[in-house]
């Protein structure tokens, strides 16, 4: 290889990997009651309304939630078979994914009929939308692009942190043009640019399970909302008794 060309790859490769990462603080501005035996791994607003699904063979729902009381105001029980994960609404369709069953459910958000069906060669985990395609995430450090008319994998990106993979990615948000995850099993939302999957910040969570009792059942931190009508974020887990509508400061690493 040219020498010029070597050196330019190298400075180019090191630009890209030790791009500023932000580190934020999570301030809790409310505290709301929701669904202990909720086991949390989608959540979203659509038109104004929280939707969320819970997982767990046996105890896998699809809800309308009443923000302030955390009361389910429409459910749907699955058959013991699924392990419902992640979820979002696109173009008037509500997508669900299952943990290992292979199986992308579509339904009808008014009704959650379900109205049809995907395979999923993938582990279903978290999933959200940027309003073209669905995004989904399997527990690796991969985010995938999947095609909202036959899911069809279009593209997929690695999510890395200053040069490295970040593995166990969650649920997942599409915030103002960035993809918010959680990373399964840390206090810690990685903000993902969606194109290149370089994080771009990382707002610890570690506050909130401080803020409630902990029981034999609490698990991890899982579960971003972002109401776009009001510009509002909120966060959960799976178990908790509470859900937190919060803003985020920066800080030092």
């Amino acid at each position: 290889m040219n020498v010029r060309l070597l050196l330019l790859a190298i400075l180019l490769c090191t630009s890209c990997s030790t791009g500023r990462v932000v580190y934020y603080n999570c301030n809790v501005e409310q505290t709301l009651p929701h669904d202990v035996s909720s086991y949390t791994q989608g959540l979203f607003f659509h038109e104004g309304e929280l939707y969320e699904s819970t997982g767990q063979y046996g105890e896998s729902t699809m809800r309308r939630v009443d923000l302030a009381s955390g009361e389910a105001l429409q459910r749907v029980d699955f058959d013991q078979a699924y392990f419902a994960e992640g979820s979002c609404i696109l173009n008037g369709k509500l997508y669900m994914l299952t943990w290992m069953e292979g199986v992308c459910f579509v339904m009808d958000p008014a009704t959650f009929e379900v109205t049809g069906q995907f395979p999923n060669r993938h582990q279903g985990w978290g999933l959200t939308t940027d309003g073209t395609d669905l995004i989904m995430s399997d527990g690796s450090s991969k985010l995938f692009y999947m095609d909202p008319a036959t899911f069809a994998e279009k593209k997929s990106v690695t999510v890395t942190l200053n040069g490295h993979p970040v593995p166990y990615l969650n649920e997942l948000e599409y915030i103002k043009g960035k993809v918010w995850a959680n990373v399964y099993g840390k206090d810690q939302i990685v903000i993902i640019e969606p194109k290149s999957g370089v994080v771009e910040g990382v707002l610890d969570c570690r506050m909130l399970q401080t803020t409630f009792r902990h029981t034999n059942r609490t698990d991890v931190l899982n579960g971003i909302a972002y109401n776009p009508d009001t510009k509002e974020i909120y966060l959960t887990g799976k178990y908790w008794p509470s859900m937190f509508r919060i803003t985020y400061t920066e800080r030092d690493k």
